[in-house]
């Protein structure tokens, strides 16, 4: 049986900063701003070995993640079963109703408990490309940014691993 994580990321140009230093009693103000992005959704298999992506300009709807999943089903040869959170597009009565089919094709899908992103290994995966393989020249222009984050998804696993304990 073969084990894989499941998870979607957005590659963007616009930074998002979970914290900053300032001063006591004057705090910083961020804009919320959203511009394009490469919206990635990827299978890494347990050993970080293997990674099979999909990748979007477009926001990814339950319609494109079942449409990922029946893809990904077609190319298993063994018995698998994939890892992932519960999102909304994870969890939505479309993607639920496919269930019973890849299960019959040897997919099974198994949901994390709720807030609990630690536990899947893919999110280890999108932090090292953002912060530290995805050089800084993707970030002069967006068409470098998808070119960059092309050429990073397809080293992963050879060039660029995880070590996981």
């Amino acid at each position: 049986m073969d084990l894989f994580y499941f998870d979607t990321t957005r590659f963007t140009l616009v930074s998002n900063v979970p914290s900053a230093w300032q001063q006591p009693d004057a705090p910083v103000a961020l804009l919320a701003t959203r511009g394009p992005g490469v919206n990635v959704a990827g299978f890494l298999r347990y050993d970080g070995s293997e990674l099979v992506a999909f990748s979007t300009e477009e926001s990814v709807k339950s319609v494109d993640i079942i449409t990922f999943f029946d893809d990904f089903c077609r190319s298993r040869t063994q018995p698998t079963v994939v890892v992932l959170d519960n999102a909304s597009t994870h969890r939505s009565a479309a993607l639920t109703a496919r269930l019973a089919d890849w299960a019959e094709k040897g997919l099974r899908l198994f949901f994390l408990p709720t807030y609990s992103p630690e536990l899947n290994r893919i999110e280890i995966l999108w932090r090292m490309c953002k912060y530290h393989w995805l050089p800084f020249a993707a970030y002069t222009s967006f068409v470098a940014l998808k070119k960059a984050v092309r050429e990073l998804l397809n080293k992963v696993g050879t060039e660029c691993k995880i070590k996981f304990a």
